[in-house]
């Protein structure tokens, strides 16, 4: 069976989808447990982490796109879904963090969305959607936790 029709996500891909939620989850739980003092590095650490990965998943969908038929009308929507993540997260890096975070937890829900929609469409692998919904799900709580720390501790 070829890799794109496979249902199961790769073994390698899995363990290290999994090792890039490690700051997701440190740095969310971190908020509500570390000195005061630290809270705003770690929002902030947090917060550029979060727009690493909004980048590195609008790559990915770029990446889909570069493989996809030029006559396909589906690929310019996937060429404008890789840019719009890393410009969410570059500007909501610009914002202040209590508008910030939420901006966060929306893209992050949006480009679950979005990699459902590619998989649908056939230009990301079956298995795509298995592996994102878990680590979709964990950054958005993360971010919803993120979140609560800065409503409850301002």
């Amino acid at each position: 069976m070829h890799p794109f029709n496979a249902s199961r996500p790769p073994g390698l891909a899995v363990g290290l989808a999994m090792a890039g939620l490690v700051p997701f989850v440190t740095g969310a739980l971190g908020l509500w447990v570390i000195p005061e003092g630290w809270r705003v590095w770690v929002m902030e650490e947090l917060l550029a982490f979060a727009a690493v990965m909004l980048a590195f998943m609008g790559a990915i969908h770029w990446g889909l796109a570069m493989r996809a038929d030029e006559s396909s009308r589906d690929a310019p929507i996937q060429l404008g879904l890789s840019v719009i993540p890393p410009l969410l997260g570059w500007f909501a890096l610009s914002l202040p963090i209590d508008l910030a975070v939420p901006l966060f937890f929306c893209a992050f829900g949006a480009l679950y969305y979005a990699d459902i929609w590619a998989v649908r469409h056939g230009l990301a692998p079956a298995w795509y959607t298995t592996l994102r919904k878990p680590l979709s799900l964990v950054a958005v709580g993360s971010m919803a936790v993120a979140w609560g720390a800065t409503l409850v501790k301002s």
